[in-house]
């Protein structure tokens, strides 16, 4: 337990320490401003950075797979493309597959942590991963914010892993690690062999791989 407890600290550290600085557009909308000054029709290139985020996010929601990609609503907040725009716990929110992991991460103080990491891989449960155990069970974890937080830093790894580096070990922000096993589009991960239903989802600051089971530490 003391090893658990100082791993999570670790994590939590890990992860505060990899805060990123979310201003990448400033110095483009600063441009873009002196440029109206001097010049009328300054509203062309204004127009291009929308442009660019949309045709980003529909070339990463391409690269998406697996069967449960197709519960993925084709459009608003909770699609690939809305998604693609927030920070993963937010992006998560409007998923429709991942209610309770949200309530859980809720629950865990982990929503702003999450969202202000800097390049990370989430392992997502999805709702029918958590109805898989007991309610009672399901019940005491969400009440024991030590525990939770200690399962649901198991799901994330540091770096946003591609389906090409996705095989193999990885350390999780827990401070233990998982092993993912499979190729192409077929993998499986932890002792739990959680299937991947849908991976390689992009968000603003984070990649996710839905799975069908949850990962204990």
């Amino acid at each position: 337990m003391t090893k658990l407890h100082r791993t999570t600290g670790l994590a939590a550290l890990a992860l505060t320490l990899s805060l990123g600085v979310a201003a990448c557009g400033s110095d483009d909308n600063g441009s873009t401003v002196s440029d109206a000054t001097s010049t009328p029709a300054a509203s062309t290139p204004a127009e291009s950075p929308t442009t660019d985020t949309s045709t980003e996010a529909a070339d990463a929601g391409a690269q998406t797979f697996g069967p449960g990609c197709a519960l993925i609503p084709a459009d608003g907040a909770g699609s690939f493309n809305g998604m693609a725009t927030e920070p993963v716990a937010t992006a998560a929110s409007a998923n429709p597959l991942l209610t309770t992991l949200v309530t859980a991460v809720g629950k865990a103080g982990l929503v702003d942590t999450l969202n202000s990491a800097d390049g990370i891989t989430v392992f997502a449960p999805t709702d029918d991963a958590f109805a898989k155990i007991p309610a009672k069970d399901l019940k005491a974890v969400l009440k024991d914010k030590k525990t939770l937080t200690s399962i649901l830093t198991h799901h994330v790894v540091a770096g946003q892993l591609s389906p090409d580096q996705l095989a193999g070990e990885h350390e999780t922000l827990n401070g233990d690690t998982i092993t993912v096993k499979g190729s192409g589009e077929d993998f499986t991960v932890g002792a739990e062999n959680a299937a991947v239903l849908c991976g390689n989802i992009p968000t603003a600051n984070a990649t996710v791989y839905v799975i069908d089971t949850v990962l204990m530490p």
